[in-house]
């Protein structure tokens, strides 16, 4: 089942460089901002590369222990309980550290499609499964589905995006992600990593509202100025407010598909641009009604419209009606 509005992750990733305060920092400013979930990266360096891995000793040092995951979930839940976290893992320990924390799902990166152990851990949690398939083939992303499946009810969604720091707008099919969604019968997401100062930060997520596609990701930092760690595509706090408050009203515009009552909004618009039967000359009690006499115009207030002209030609007037008067029902016998 789609999310009933636009459900947008704020993507912390690596963001805090190890620091508990820039950590807060950036859940402060996805939690002030409406974000609907917050997303911790949790890894275990010496799990996830070798160490002659050029990423080996920065990963290292930024690692942050199972206590301080601890002291942020505790963060999340005390000043924003609407958020939830979402556990991004890449191996059994941390998927048993974020399990341990109590995250409220887990996201499978799409370097780990292909690893069967760690799905089919994830999916006994029952836990829903943030799927990401970026870069992926459609085979490996249907057996990873079918991996899942198999051994549990855990909802799933699929994540597109292509994480490359910024990614060109050109390398990005939004269409394919919908096809992905249609292919499976599962939500689909979209996960942008675009330059952040760029026009497509902004107006690729709008596209993809409007394509139907129900979650955004996207990442957050405490200040991009810094060019701290998973910086390249994160938006400010500040700039991450404004990027929600452009999911919400896309939200409003869009609303439901269902007939309704018109809207007080839509009664005003109705006032002042329906066109009403005036006269074009002043007309006494007894006038015989007749088309010279008559136009359709705008008018202060609301008046016959034009579709009953048929049926007032040829009446008598009751009333003297002056020059460009507006008929109504009772002016006319």
């Amino acid at each position: 089942m789609n999310p009933p509005k636009t459900y947008v992750i704020a993507e912390m990733a690596s963001s805090h460089d190890g620091s508990l305060d820039k950590a807060r920092a950036i859940i402060d400013g996805a939690g002030n901002a409406g974000a609907d979930a917050i997303q911790f990266q949790i890894w275990q360096h010496a799990e996830v590369v070798v160490p002659q891995h050029a990423d080996y000793p920065v990963m290292k040092r930024i690692q942050l222990s199972q206590n301080d995951w601890t002291v942020l979930r505790d963060h999340v839940r005390q000043f924003f309980p609407h958020m939830q976290i979402i556990a991004c893992i890449y191996e059994p320990e941390s998927m048993r550290l974020a399990d341990e924390i109590g995250c409220d799902a887990f996201k499978i990166h799409s370097a780990e499609l292909s690893t069967p152990t760690l799905l089919k851990a994830v999916a006994r949690t029952g836990k829903r499964i943030d799927l990401s398939v970026g870069g992926s083939t459609l085979a490996e992303i249907e057996a990873a589905v079918y991996t899942i499946g198999a051994c549990s009810k855990s909802a799933i969604w699929l994540m597109y995006g292509l994480q490359l720091f910024p990614t060109d707008p050109t390398a990005i099919h939004l269409r394919y992600a919908k096809t992905l969604g249609d292919l499976f019968g599962l939500p689909v997401g979209y996960q942008d990593h675009s330059e952040p100062t760029s026009g497509a930060s902004l107006h690729l997520s709008a596209t993809a509202i409007g394509m139907g596609i129900p979650v955004l990701e996207k990442h957050i930092t405490h200040d991009r100025s810094l060019k701290g760690v998973d910086h390249q595509a994160a938006l400010n706090p500040d700039e991450f407010a404004t990027f929600i408050n452009m999911v919400r009203e896309i939200d409003q515009a869009i609303g439901d598909s269902s007939p309704r009552p018109l809207s007080d909004a839509e009664l005003r618009y109705r006032q002042y641009s329906k066109k009403s039967i005036v006269t074009v000359r002043e007309l006494a009690p007894g006038d015989t009604l007749c088309a010279d006499d008559l136009r359709f115009m705008r008018a202060p207030e609301t008046g016959l419209s034009p579709d009953r002209l048929d049926g007032i030609l040829g009446r008598p007037t009751r009333v003297a009606i002056p020059a460009f008067g507006i008929l109504s029902e009772e002016s006319v016998q």
